[in-house]
């Protein structure tokens, strides 16, 4: 008992905060009706992001983006000082959580207020491809660092170096805080399905990314859920879009359960076994109904998944490599102490 009451504030934040986000996603649906009177323009393929304004002001851009750096600087000084402050692991909020907690609910709600006035995010002036790329390595980058305790292909663990997990981890929070930011400003709080599912993903992320140094954020099952959740998005935004290739999201995210995110739950080889089984049978009974030859598309993300995670691994490396180099020339070049008299 005294465990869990110890534990009880982190985690009450934890289920406020989905609620939150449940009721946030409820209010974008619920007032998303007035952006829907805002002309676009035409689709014009997959690289075209069909949500901006026919003619941007300097207000629409000074907003989306004034605001978003500064929702990215807060956000990225609450993790600064709590890695300074190296709190213990506690089940009650740190100073540092609230700050970060408060910062993401506020920046929320501007969010919200900044679609209802001036509409546009950042898509107006970047890629498309660059906000998905950012949740990819997202991903990904849990991949690597979870690679100690439950593997990446079917349990089996890649022998990256020490010292990497410990760069990938410690820097960790900084690239997902600007993953989560950059992707929650590109958009606008439209109500389309593919809009409200993808907004309620990033404020279960930015949610996560607010309660470091906590249990939470540690939890097994909590990760797994947003990892997963990617799958429940992808395929969503898929069937809504109504272009037939749903089961490439459902089955690829699918085999990267299967393959990677399962096996640190402690199931039995018999459990995994049977949701391997599952997985065969359900992907042979879909494709088997619209055409077996596209059965290839179910390894289109693991392929992804996996090409990234050695590319991400390489330059992490590379990084560390010259980081260390460059460390131990500066410290060789040091003048050495004169003793004293």
């Amino acid at each position: 008992m005294r465990d869990v009451a110890e534990r009880a504030p982190a985690t009450h934040a934890l289920w406020i905060g989905i609620a939150a986000s449940w009721l946030a996603t409820f209010l974008v649906w619920a007032l998303g009706g007035a952006l829907e009177q805002i002309p676009h323009l035409e689709d014009s393929g997959a690289s075209w992001y069909y949500w901006q304004l026919i003619e941007p002001t300097f207000w629409s851009r000074a907003t989306a983006w004034g605001f978003y750096s500064l929702h990215q600087i807060a956000f990225w000084a609450t993790i600064f000082m709590a890695q300074r402050q190296r709190p213990a692991y506690s089940g009650k909020l740190h100073p540092t959580n609230v700050a970060a907690l408060a910062v993401n609910a506020g920046f929320i709600g501007l969010h919200f207020l900044q679609s209802h006035l001036w509409y546009d995010g950042l898509a107006q002036d970047v890629s498309i491809w660059s906000s998905q790329a950012s949740v990819v390595v997202l991903l990904v980058w849990v991949i690597l660092i979870e690679n100690d305790r439950r593997g990446v292909f079917f349990g089996a663990k890649l022998p990256f170096p020490r010292r990497l997990r410990q760069v990938a981890v410690r820097y960790h929070g900084y690239f997902f805080a600007w993953a989560t930011v950059y992707t929650f400003w590109y958009h606008p709080m439209e109500r389309t399905p593919g809009h409200l599912v993808g907004f309620l993903y990033m404020f279960l992320l930015l949610l996560q990314g607010s309660l470091f140094f906590t249990p939470v954020h540690k939890n097994r099952w909590w990760k797994l859920t947003l990892e997963v959740s990617v799958f429940v998005h992808g395929t969503l935004v898929a069937i809504f879009q109504g272009n037939g290739i749903w089961p490439m999201f459902a089955f690829g995210f699918g085999a990267m359960f299967v393959i990677t995110q399962m096996h640190g739950l402690g199931w039995s080889r018999r459990v995994r076994a049977i949701v391997i089984a599952l997985y065969v049978a359900a992907a042979l009974a879909v494709y088997g109904s619209i055409g077996l030859d596209r059965i290839w598309q179910v390894a289109n993300i693991p392929v992804i998944d996996f090409v990234v995670l050695f590319a991400l691994a390489a330059l992490l490396g590379g990084g560390v490599f010259v980081a260390d180099r460059v460390a131990k020339l500066l410290r060789s070049r040091r003048p050495a102490p004169t003793p004293s008299a």
